[in-house]
């Protein structure tokens, strides 16, 4: 799992050292359980019991490192070990106040290092590095040998991780030493972000993504062309904003934002995967019928997103339109005699969202929900199997294939009362999650998992719905507000975890919850552990997005480290997710049984 994966705040006290704001995230209860300095790296690994979000401080006289773990406790009177490291002296781990745990690396008399090359990574929220750069003698640094000093080109040592989509912009994740960065804007409506000096890393997915974020309609990542070493990251914009800003991180990365015009649907598309800005409302226009009643007409003045599903409250299949408003006089269209539905109500959920629910007449099902145009949604009722149209059909609207919108769930079948059960399959398109050991990809692992899932779910007589069916990338909003819209009984977030690359030792199942999560995450837990005998991880409490937004029991799977010798191969093997997919499903089954 990656999704949180960004980087955090430090407050470095040295005035010549600042770090630029990217993430803040609250503490919250936590415990230290592990930490550990490799010398021969010169890097901090830390794990805790819970998710912390650390913050940094140099301080002289002595010089020392001191990183606070907010939030956290530990279960130990105050630990000093000594580095025998060229610099480094030693590594004090103490409780610093009730609720603030406190590691403190002292450098060797007469040393300092650069606060600039220090990188901190969050690999999940419980699991941190801090890599150091070799100390340097105090004053000593004009005398010092070439090797000694800092790279004098640009960007050298820099990788191109990945490109993440965040909520105000994107986010270049690089690793090694720190970015310089050169942006330039082009007539073509191209903004170019070269970072001279740096290479892609080996282990990034997808070099081209379809965006429709921000302003951006697509994004690749190519080396600098010509004898220049570099990275160019292109962003093809869909508007006409030119107050973008790209700033590099002393930490590693580089973010670029859009101005205050950014984060608009292009002219003619359609953010089919997104939701449009809100400063771009929809006005639903008018509600129509065709084909004697058996074909809705949903019409807008400009492009729109949706979502649909069927509503446990009324039993009536519910079209979402998000940013969107209804249309003065805009009036729901009446049944007719022997009509293929009941009723259609318009409903004005709120300032930004639009919901339509229709409820078919008996002996007729929703048939495709279709798009034809960016303005115009279509949704065709159907009687005994075949299209209930009339003699004109011929003439009827013509259908484009299914668009790439948040998929659907599956209809739910009838009122009887089953229990709904909302399956995430993390990460997906152009968000790979985790990539481990021989290139497996975290989105590839947990769909197939999730498929099984679900289909093992509704053999056992479970309503499921996916928020993702196949391999596209959606925010983690949109996961949860499908959840909360079906009013789902219980949500399973399934993800695989990573570590470091060197740290292939680390294996074994981990499953969270935040707060009404407790039971299911155990049960669920319990029957991985019987299922696949894999190593326990134990069942923790985290602030996980998906976790905190949800109003029904929730809790997120890591099932299996891709980084480690046991779980990476398992994971890769086809027969060992089927374990794991039943051992989750006995898991549900046996929570549903006594919720």
């Amino acid at each position: 799992m990656r999704n949180w994966v960004k980087p955090q705040i430090f407050s470095w006290l040295l005035p010549t050292a600042t770090a630029v704001l990217l993430l803040s995230a609250p503490a919250q209860a936590a415990r230290l359980e592990y930490w550990r300095f490799d010398t021969a790296q010169n890097r901090l690994h830390f794990t805790t019991a819970g998710g912390v979000q650390p913050t940094a401080q140099l301080i002289a006289n002595p010089t020392r490192l001191v990183i606070d773990l907010p939030g956290t406790t530990l279960d130990r009177s105050t630990v000093t070990q000594p580095l025998g490291s060229p610099g480094f002296q030693s590594i004090r781990v103490g409780q610093f106040e009730a609720n603030i745990t406190r590691l403190v690396i002292e450098l060797s008399p007469g040393y300092t290092l650069d606060p600039q090359q220090v990188q901190f990574r969050g690999i999940t929220p419980t699991e941190w590095t801090v890599d150091l750069p070799t100390p340097q003698r105090v004053g000593a640094a004009s005398t010092a040998p070439a090797a000694a000093a800092p790279p004098a080109q640009s960007g050298s040592g820099v990788q191109i991780e990945n490109v993440q989509v965040t909520p105000d912009g994107f986010f270049i994740r690089t690793r090694g030493g720190q970015p310089q960065v050169k942006m330039e804007r082009n007539s073509d409506r191209s903004l170019y972000v070269d970072i001279p000096g740096a290479t892609i890393s080996p282990n990034m997915g997808s070099r081209d993504q379809m965006l429709d974020r921000h302003g951006v309609a697509r994004m690749s990542v190519r080396p600098l062309d010509g004898s220049t070493p570099g990275v160019r990251v292109t962003f093809v914009l869909s508007d006409t904003n030119s107050n973008w800003q790209v700033t590099p991180s002393s930490l590693g990365g580089v973010v670029v934002l859009p101005g205050p015009q950014g984060s608009r649907v292009g002219s003619g598309s359609v953010a089919m995967a997104q939701t449009p800005s809100s400063d771009r409302q929809v006005t639903i226009e008018g509600i129509e019928l065709q084909q004697d009643g058996s074909q809705i007409l949903i019409k807008s003045n400009q492009p729109f997103t949706y979502t649909s599903e069927w509503d446990r409250a009324s039993g009536a299949y519910r079209i979402v339109i998000p940013s969107a408003q209804l249309g003065n006089g805009v009036q729901a269209p009446q049944s007719t005699n022997r009509g293929a539905f009941l009723w259609v109500k318009l409903q004005q959920e709120d300032p930004q969202t639009v919901a339509i629910l229709v409820q078919p007449a008996a002996g007729v099902r929703i048939g495709p929900l279709t798009q034809p145009s960016p303005q115009l949604l279509s949704l065709t009722l159907q009687r005994s199997g075949n299209l209930a149209a009339g003699p004109n059909s011929s003439t009827s609207i013509p259908t484009a294939p299914a668009p790439m919108s948040y998929p659907a769930p599956s209809p739910m079948r009838s009122r009887d009362g089953r229990r709904v059960v909302v399956i995430d399959a993390g990460h997906g398109g152009g968000d790979p999650g985790a990539v481990g050991i021989g290139g497996i990809q975290e989105k590839e692992i947990v769909m197939d998992i999730s498929n099984q899932v679900a289909r093992l779910l509704e053999q056992n007589g479970v309503q499921v719905v996916m928020t993702r069916q196949d391999d596209r990338e959606i925010d983690l909003a949109p996961r949860v507000q499908l959840a909360n819209r079906v009013n789902a009984d219980i949500f399973v977030s399934i993800h695989a975890n990573a570590i470091d690359m060197s740290r292939p030792d680390v294996n074994g199942i981990e499953t969270y919850y935040y707060s009404s999560g407790q039971r299911l995450a155990q049960t669920i837990h319990n029957s991985l552990l019987q299922g696949t005998g894999a190593r326990d991880r134990r069942v923790r409490q985290s602030r996980f997005y998906v976790l905190r937004h949800t109003s029904m029991p929730a809790v997120l799977l890591e099932v299996g480290f891709v980084t480690g010798a046991e779980d990476a191969p398992r994971l890769a093997n086809a027969a060992y997710r089927t374990q794991l997919a039943q051992a989750i499903v006995q898991g549900i089954l046996q929570y549903l049984q006594n919720p």
